[in-house]
């Protein structure tokens, strides 16, 4: 019999006798557990939703060691007696809430709060460590923790909500060394009104919260397990083994049972999340209970490491020890610990083991940061064969053939450098010898990645370490040994640069040296064919050698000639490259070391004019449930409890774009036993129809059989008994596919356009055409012909997937829980799918995790299918869809293809524009036909004289794509701004000079948009960008740009601004109030609460609407007020929660009911106030009741045509950086103002507007969006697909919520905020344009080509690999050339 698994859970102890081996954390949790905090985000530890704090006890220090970790990663059986707190440890509604989760709750850090218990825990983990630092102890309410430690704690978390300012603010709060007034709009002071100090936040207590129990610690000091830790132990059945010597492994591995078995060597588990595992292995061993493999031995000659060591355990020994070390040593291990550090995330290094990411990297070809840093750095790796034991250099060990599971990593084993060390490691080190002056050792390392501080594989990474010194013939410094490591570039493994090394030693390091070099190290770092940007990371080969030697060189250095450096000088100028004589520094530190320095932390100022005419609206309150969002008690719908009987399922999809089906099996394999039953579309009961979706436009099939019409089309549904084994068994489906009699599938819009096939766009959506174009063509002194733009798509990236819960009921009915932004779609698709009625489908919607517009008819399909399921076998199924088959099926923006043509005069005023627009709409209509009115209305915010166009909606054979925020609008906005720029360029002109000349007047305002541009009063875009460029110091900060420019050949600075007009259209929306005998007060509107503070704004509502029976406002009714879960049975007609009027079309629904309840109670109020002076809510509504007053209304409101449309007005200026070598960007700055009118919650709208402004950063600059021949997403997962994180949004965040007054046309004054400020991101791209101009004059310059005035069109999105294109893959190179030319003349 196995030995029992032990641990506890927020206090609470469990002993488990029985578990499966693979469950993991994560699972256990929500699933047997009443913690459904932790989310299941990704499953790839790549999002942070699932993080909790796990704490181990080492009873002979008598010390708790707590660490984040990523809790879908981490395996249940390797926390024996270890002890897991959640977010709700740190304290819930019931016992008072932490600190942490009332700070996120009072900085309005939460949205949709999916994300917001793991950010909680990993603030926590990062609190709890610092504060056992030996750090002076902080006033009280403070934690030993940083500024820049708070901030950089939620690095590895993902958040598509809030732009993480806020939760950036909420975590600085604890740091001493914040200054509080630089914190953001809060509850806890009014920002220039009260003191901010520590007095107002909730308290800090340092160890208020206990995370090992002490029951724990005493089973762990007197239990027997304690004794056979030293022993080799089995859990559970003999599936899970922990032998406690390598010898006892390997009994284990070449034992009969072993042979005939599936076997997982365990540490850490990460690989699971970069390596899917879809199917089960049959056994599990534990390498945590060897103690070879978990030694760490500080030697005089380097530091030696088992394999077993996390990383994080690394990287702080690496630290410590280098703080007692010679400089050379220090330089050499301070440096891997902080390259270590921009490894994955925190919760991951915690648990991820050094060897586990070599072996990955030597038998997966992993693009491994530590395999380049470690070679280059001379090491060693000991390795445990069958029969015997081997020392390889961590070359040899990289070369040598993948190793299988009985080839062991003992340890690797890090030299160091000191003098007396150097002389001894010749052997290691390619060296020549010279007459020379004392040397130095120089070590750098280098990553260029899609996120600064780590989380994001590398393009590629570096390591270089040399030996340097003076030669005293020439005075220069010279290498005496180099090492140059590259990785992550597309081949197999890390490799070194050896002829590059050969030809680089002893030479004095010109300008003709380092071209030479260059172009041969061009020839070495030669990615695979089917690598991605393959000749970007070339270019960044050749930019990291030339940042790392440019300090040596010859002439490159300071310009004057015969300059000379004695040995000690060799450092100084590494650490002080590139100083000239015009007292400018040309800054080469890269993104990450910026981001490094602790003066870079984030700041930002708000804004915000409140208004009190509606008290409490227009008041920021918190949102609604903010506090339990964060402690984890927020029920989304994979948290419901799991009822009796349930069943999960998962999707199979097809592979192909077009084919027949001619069948789907599930593999017979043991995984294939956990699967119950297929659902396909043969399971569609008699009556129903094969319908996944439906929309005015038209349906979508469910099911893609017997005709599927784009890779990624659900086929069927795989049920099993366990969403994991779903999962697995899906991806296991064998589909036969045949193409028999079909035509090739149709991939692009230009294939399209070639067999005609569209959708046909409804007549009243199509968009109208503006003055004669003929006339403004003819006008024009110039013109433009047949230019072309592209896009890619964007995916949600909603934190929490698809996910639905069908239960049936009596009488051929069902309950369907859902996410979804829809439920009275659902109703009907469900309806139609099983062919009941309506009334017999009950759809419920509490609250969603993000939507993005992907909520809304792309959640039909799964609600459908789960429905189907359930209906079919008569028992609850869940689905609760993977992060891979989500990003593959979902779609997601549409792509389009522009092609334009403009006339313009001199002076940079455009005359006339036609555009022929092709938009890929994919497989189905979905709302495709949303998106020309949408596109053209956002293109119509300059004055284009005359507009015409021609658009077309592409039937194609990829995913359908649907509306996501701000769907047609993001794109127009930039086909715009690209207009612009492109006029601007033909004149040579400053952009943001033609852009102001192109602004509407009023009266072209009215032209453009007829009726929606309302009265002359509320066109406010003009004064916004006039305030805006004199508040954001625009023209000074465009003087320093320009100086800085001068001064700096390898940094660039651009800045730019934009404005927006958003067209909003009103839609009619129910709503209900009901108010119960106590005076409490119940709300029931049609939209759906997704994050964007809808449930918050009809509070304020509702309160101030009944509140109106009192003239003094002496009754807070807020408090009194709850909104509840949408249901189709309940509430009906409730549309769509989508384009960013339903919170205040929902609010006016409410009000209006609230209203009717006013007057219903009036008469009586009266009459109660004439009898006892004046009478309260509680004794007014009990009166009602007992003289059956109707308590409840009623109204489905519908907009007036006078208010259906209006327009939203902003705009923004951003200024970033750009890193020529590595194509980097920094955003340096925004600032941002907005027009909410007069704003229903400023704190939310603020929130709305931030959020949507870095999620269209990700569009226009992280985001790529990649499929392959077929159409098939292969951007697929965290590692893939790169959304904004903390270190991506702008240093510097200025915000300014616009109040701009009464109007009786809108909802008590207000505006929409939830997608108009997502447009306003283009201003980063076009200054990232800005700065590729100052970097293609300066190269065009300085080697002598002409191309910086020719017109360029930035892509989007505009990642590294783009702009660094733009910038130039051979600057290096040219600007060596040139050197040497110029040197040759001279």
């Amino acid at each position: 019999m196995g030995r029992k698994l032990v641990f506890a859970v927020n206090g609470q102890r469990f002993q488990l006798a029985s578990v499966d081996p693979s469950t993991t954390l994560l699972e256990f949790l929500r699933t047997q557990t009443k913690f459904r905090g932790p989310k299941l985000g990704c499953g790839e530890g790549g999002c942070g939703a699932c993080v909790v704090l796990l704490s181990r006890y080492d009873p002979d220090s008598d010390q708790v060691k707590e660490s984040s970790v990523s809790s879908c990663l981490t395996l249940l059986c390797s926390i024996n007696f270890c002890s897991v707190t959640t977010t709700e440890g740190l304290g819930n509604s019931k016992d008072g809430f932490h600190s942490i989760h009332q700070r996120f709750a009072g900085f309005h850090a939460s949205q949709c709060g999916f994300c917001t218990p793991g950010m909680c825990m990993s603030l926590f983990s990062a609190l709890t460590n610092a504060d056992k630092t030996s750090r002076p102890e902080p006033p009280s309410g403070f934690s030993k923790i940083t500024t820049f430690e708070a901030e950089k704690a939620i690095a590895g978390n993902l958040c598509r909500c809030t732009g993480y300012r806020p939760i950036a603010d909420a975590c600085k709060s604890f740091a001493a060394d914040v200054d509080m007034e630089d914190l953001g709009l809060n509850t806890f002071w009014k920002k220039g009104e009260e003191d901010a100090n520590i007095d107002r936040l909730p308290q800090y207590k340092q160890g208020e919260i206990c995370t090992f129990p002490e029951f724990l610690k005493s089973e762990m000091k007197c239990s027997m397990d304690m004794k056979e830790n030293s022993k080799d132990a089995s859990f559970l059945g003999c599936r899970w083994y922990q032998p406690s010597t390598i010898e006892e492994l390997y009994k284990h591995l070449n034992s009969t049972e072993f042979n005939e078995s599936r076997v997982k060597l365990v540490v850490g588990n990460t690989a699971s999340g970069v390596y899917r595992e879809n199917s089960l292995y049959d056994k599990y061993v534990d390498l945590k209970g060897i103690p070879e493999l978990s030694v760490i031995k500080r030697e005089n000659d380097g530091i030696l490491f088992g394999a077993a060591v996390t990383i994080s355990t690394a990287i702080e020994e690496l630290k410590e020890k280098g703080r007692k070390m010679h400089p050379n040593e220090r330089l050499v291990f301070s440096k891997i610990a902080d390259h270590m550090d921009k490894v994955a995330s925190p919760f991951v290094r915690n648990m991820a083991s050094l060897g586990g990411n070599l072996i990955m990297a030597q038998r997966n070809q992993f693009a491994s940061d530590i395999a380049t840093i470690l070679l280059a750095a001379g090491s060693t790796v000991c390795l445990q064969m069958a029969s015997k034991r081997l020392t390889l250099s961590l070359e040899e060990f990289l070369e040598k053939p993948p190793c299988d599971v009985r080839t062991i990593l003992v340890s690797i084993f890090i030299p160091s450098w000191s003098p007396a060390i150097e002389e001894s490691s010749e052997a290691n080190i390619a060296s020549v010898s010279g007459p020379t002056s004392g040397y130095d050792v120089l070590f750098e390392t280098y990553r260029a990645a899609p996120r600064p501080l780590g989380n994001a594989v590398s393009y590629l990474n570096c390591a270089f370490l040399a030996r340097a010194s003076v030669d005293k013939n020439s005075g220069y410094p010279i290498l005496l040994n180099l090492i140059l490591a590259f990785g992550a570039y597309g081949g197999e493994h890390a490799i070194r640069a050896r002829e590059v090394e050969n030809l680089l030693m002893g030479k004095v390091l010109t300008a003709s040296v380092l071209l030479e070099a260059s172009n041969l190290l061009r020839k070495t770092i030669r990615p695979k064919e089917d690598t991605s940007h393959s000749s970007y990371r070339s270019s960044l080969a050749v930019g990291f050698l030339f940042k790392f030697l440019q300090p040596l060189a010859k002439d490159l250095t300071m310009p004057e000639k015969n300059f000379h450096v004695v040995a000690s000088d060799v450092a100084q100028i590494t650490e002080y490259p590139n100083r000239n004589n015009n007292g400018c520094t040309d800054i080469l530190a890269s993104d990450s070391e910026q981001l490094d320095n602790r003066d870079s932390i984030l700041s930002s100022k708000q804004f915000v004019e409140f208004s009190n005419d509606y008290n409490p609206v227009g008041e920021p309150i918190k949102k609604t449930a903010v506090e339990i969002q964060a402690s984890g008690e927020a029920i989304y719908v994979d948290d419901i409890p799991a009822p009796e009987d349930c069943l999960y399922g998962a999707f199979v999809y097809s592979t192909r774009p077009l084919a027949h089906i001619k069948g789907v099996k599930v593999n017979s394999t043991p995984l294939s036993q956990k699967a119950l039953t297929y659902i396909g579309a043969n399971d569609i009961p008699k009556g129903g129809e094969n319908v996944g979706s439906f929309s005015i436009f038209g349906t979508e099939p469910l099911f893609g059989d017997p005709l599927t019409e784009c890779a990624g089309q659900a086929v069927g549904v795989v049920i099993a008994e366990t969403q994991k084994y779903a999962y697995m068994a899906a991806k296991q489906a064998d589909v036969e596919y045949s193409t028999e009699n079909l035509e090739p599938p149709i991939l692009s819009v230009e294939d399209a356009v070639k067999r005609s096939s569209f959708f046909e766009i409804p007549p009243y959506l199509r968009p109208q055409i503006v003055g004669d174009l003929s006339n403004g063509m003819a006008e024009a002194d110039h013109k433009i012909l047949s230019a072309e733009l592209k896009f890619s798509s964007q995916y949600y990236f909603y934190m929490e997937t698809q996910t639905a819960l069908a239960i049936p009921d009596e009488d051929n009915c069902i309950t369907v829980y859902s996410s979804n932004q829809s439920p009275p779609i659902i109703q009907i698709t469900i309806a139609k799918c099983l062919g009941i009625p309506h009334h017999n489908v009950r759809v419920i919607t509490r609250r969603v995790g993000g939507g993005f517009g992907g909520k809304g008819l792309r959640s039909v399909p799964v609600a459908t299918a789960c429905a189907l399921a359930a209906f079919r076998l008569g028992c609850p199924v869940r689905m609760y869809v993977d992060r891979k088959t989500d990003m593959v099926m979902a779609g997601g923006r549409h792509p389009m293809k522009i092609n334009y043509s403009v006339g313009f005069k001199s002076d940079g005023k455009i005359t006339g524009l036609h555009l022929d627009i092709l938009v890929n709409a994919g497989m189905s209509m979905d709302v495709s036909g949303i998106i020309p009115n949408n596109m053209v209305s956002a293109i119509k915010k300059y004055n284009w004289g005359a507009l015409s166009f021609d658009i077309k909606l592409c039937r194609t054979n990829v995913s359908t794509k649907s509306a996501m925020r701000g769907p047609g609008e993001v794109q127009g906005a930039f086909v715009a701004e690209a207009i612009i720029e492109h006029v601007a360029s033909f004149l040579s002109m400053d952009a943001n000079s033609v852009r102001k000349k192109n602004l509407h007047t009023y009266d072209s305002l009215v032209l453009f948009y007829k009726d929606s541009a309302g009265d002359v009063s509320e066109y406010t875009l003009l004064p916004i960008i006039d305030e805006l460029t004199s508040a954001a110091s625009y023209f000074k900060r465009l003087e320093t740009i320009c100086h800085f420019n001068s001064c700096n050949k390898w940094r660039k600075r651009g800045i730019s601004w934009a404005p927006t007009i958003y067209q909003v259209l009103q839609r009619p929306t129910p709503g209900k109030v009901s108010i119960l005998n106590d005076g409490s007060i119940s709300v029931e509107v049609g939209g759906i609460e997704l994050g964007q503070g809808l449930w918050t704004k009809v509070k304020q509502v509702a309160a101030f609407a009944l509140g109106e029976l009192w003239d003094d406002g002496s009754q807070n009714l807020l408090n009194r007020v709850r909104v509840i879960q949408a249901d189709t049975l309940s509430l009906i007609q409730g549309g769509m929660t989508a384009g960013s009027t339903t919170s205040e079309s929902s609010c006016e629904a409410v009000r209006l009911s609230c209203n009717i309840l006013v007057d219903r109670l009036k008469s009586l109020k009266e009459s109660l106030d004439k009898q006892m002076g004046s009478v309260s809510w509680d004794n007014l509504i009990l009166q009602a009741s007992l003289q059956s007053v109707n308590l409840s209304a009623n109204t489905y409101w519908i907009p007036g045509d006078d208010s259906r449309s209006y327009l939203n007005y902003g705009a923004a200026i951003s200024e970033v950086e750009v890193d020529v070598l590595t194509g980097a960007i920094t955003i340096l700055r925004t600032d941002l103002i907005y027009d909410c009118g007069q704003s229903l919650n400023p704190a939310v709208d603020l929130g709305q507007i931030e959020g949507a402004f870095v999620q269209g950063i990700g569009f226009f600059v992280n985001e790529e969006y990649v499929i392959n021949d077929d159409g098939m997403v292969v951007s697929d997962g965290t590692w893939t697909y790169k959304i904004p994180t903390v270190d991506t949004i702008p240093r510097q965040f200025n915000v300014k919520v616009l109040n701009s007054g009464h109007n009786k046309k809108r909802v008590l004054s207000s505006k929409a905020s939830g997608e108009p400020p997502l447009l306003l991101a283009a201003s980063v791209h076009t200054a990232i344009s800005e700065a590729i101009k100052a970097v293609r004059m300066e190269f065009s310059s300085a080697t002598g080509t002409d191309n910086s005035t020719s017109f360029f069109q930035l892509e989007v999105p505009a990642t590294m690999p783009v702009v660094k294109e733009f910038c130039g893959l051979d600057n290096v190179e040219k600007y060596l050339a040139h050197l040497v030319s110029t040197q040759v003349e001279a």
